[in-house]
């Protein structure tokens, strides 16, 4: 928090009286504050202009202007600060209904020190209560992708912890995960979050378009290039220029165009189809794919040097079905925005939904629960969801689902399933590699192995990389 004596705190005192504007800032100043008169509202403003104020004392009248415009002004443009108002005893009821519109709080001409000394005290630590806040925020936005993307899981963190890393930079980005992961929302957020957040994002979609325009609609062509070209066209990378590309299915990519890409990724340069003129831009490059690439390589379908200039930083997107504990989590989130958008009052699930919710499988991921959740807002009738609100197939997949029932045994042995149930997990996921499964896991190797052995795990398939 801000000393509330320290020199930094910067106070603007704004009064049409030169006695107390003048009397003020002196006492302002023992008090150890940077102090800035000003003696009409035009003249405030230009000090609000030359920096950051924490503090404005401002008199309810004043010439070119009222307080209430002065308020209105700092509040738009600096949230930060802090207003107090000043007025004379006839115009209290002007000074409550400042409050009203945010200021701090409000003091009685004559203005008594030791009062104005209290004051500015708690305004200056409410100020840096505000201050915090707003930092605050602003970390919760930039950790949970601008209140976009949602999970507690711990896949789901590390996935946090990335996208914070690689915003700043303009390395290559490859995003893997099935279908429906949220692979786009991850690019956009990355996008939002780095230095390019005011240019161009663009988004391509390689597997819906066809083949042999895929390389005019990236890179542009000339007029009479191939057959319905009448005209020059810029590609998507032309129209990225300063921003951020996001190259969907990327494993749709002919042959030809892998060396164009891989060129391009080199050099930022490249040549229109039927131009001969080199251009440079100044792009950053997020691919994705739904498919293993290294397979796609060992198959001869995608090129080896191409894979390892896509794969500087890859960021891999788990199912909806590895992380059921943040089905809740998105249901909400998708249940509130949902009634936002279709103006209707809040709804909320009951725990019977929920359970169904979770019981199911989920092939298409969080795409497919986002739109599951739009259709229960748009048929619910009461004020909770409840499981009729939700598709039938869903219900009976839920129905079909073995329940949980609880049978008499101590605490460590109802444990051991879901212990080695992510055990194997995480084993799998970090392809059986001990010392990364333990770091994941937050136990020493030692521990691992010997739950590994407890478990029958310890006999790793052939091909795994056991360190």
């Amino acid at each position: 928090m801000i000393a509330t004596n320290a020199p930094s705190a910067r106070v603007l005192v704004v009064d049409d009286d030169r006695i107390i504007l003048d009397s003020l800032g002196e006492f302002l100043r023992l008090e150890r504050y940077a102090v800035e008169g000003a003696p009409s509202f035009r003249e405030a403003v230009l000090a609000l202009d030359r920096g950051p104020v924490d503090l404005v004392l401002a008199d309810v009248n004043m010439p070119g202007g009222n307080g209430f415009e002065l308020l209105h002004v700092i509040r738009k443009r600096s949230p930060d600060t802090v207003v107090v108002m000043m007025t004379a005893y006839g115009t209290i009821e002007s000074a409550v209904e400042a409050i009203k519109m945010g200021a701090y709080d409000y003091l009685t001409k004559p203005i008594i020190d030791d009062e104005l000394r209290v004051c500015v005290e708690r305004a200056l630590s409410q100020q840096a209560i505000l201050r915090e806040n707003r930092i605050l925020k602003e970390t919760l936005d930039l950790r949970f992708g601008l209140q976009s993307v949602v999970g507690h899981d711990y896949r789901m963190l590390k996935v946090f912890d990335l996208m914070e890393s690689v915003a700043p930079s303009r390395v290559t980005v490859l995003i893997q995960g099935a279908s429906g992961t949220g692979k786009s929302l991850i690019a956009k957020v990355i996008h939002q979050l780095s230095g390019r957040a005011g240019k161009p994002f663009v988004e391509v979609s390689c597997g819906a378009i066809p083949e042999m325009l895929l390389e005019s609609e990236l890179f542009g062509h000339t007029r009479g290039a191939f057959t319905g070209a009448v005209a020059n066209k810029p590609g998507k990378f032309k129209a990225a220029d300063g921003g951020t590309i996001f190259l969907d299915e990327i494993s749709a990519a002919s042959p030809g165009l892998q060396v164009k890409m891989l060129r391009f990724l080199q050099s930022h340069q490249f040549e229109a189809v039927g131009s001969n003129k080199t251009e440079t831009v100044d792009v950053r490059v997020i691919l994705a794919t739904n498919v293993d690439l290294e397979a796609e390589v060992k198959a001869g379908r995608f090129r080896e040097d191409l894979y390892y200039r896509v794969n500087v930083v890859n960021i891999e997107m788990p199912s909806l079905e590895e992380r059921v504990g943040d089905i809740p989590l998105l249901a909400r989130h998708f249940l509130n925005r949902f009634c936002a958008e279709s103006n209707r009052l809040p709804l909320e699930f009951d725990v019977g939904a929920l359970q169904v919710l979770q019981r199911y499988r989920w092939p298409g991921n969080v795409r497919e629960l986002e739109n599951v959740v739009e259709r229960a807002v748009v048929l619910c009738r009461g004020g909770r969801i409840t499981a009729a609100d939700l598709p039938s197939r869903i219900t009976r997949a839920a129905a079909e689902a073995v329940p949980v029932v609880y049978q008499p045994r101590t605490l460590r042995e109802a444990l051991e399933e879901p212990e080695k149930r992510i055990l194997e997990q995480a084993l799998r996921a970090n392809n059986w590699n001990r010392q990364v499964t333990a770091e994941q896991l937050g136990i020493n190797r030692t521990t691992l192995y010997k739950k590994m052995k407890r478990y029958g795990l310890d006999c790793e398939p052939v091909g795994s990389e056991v360190r």
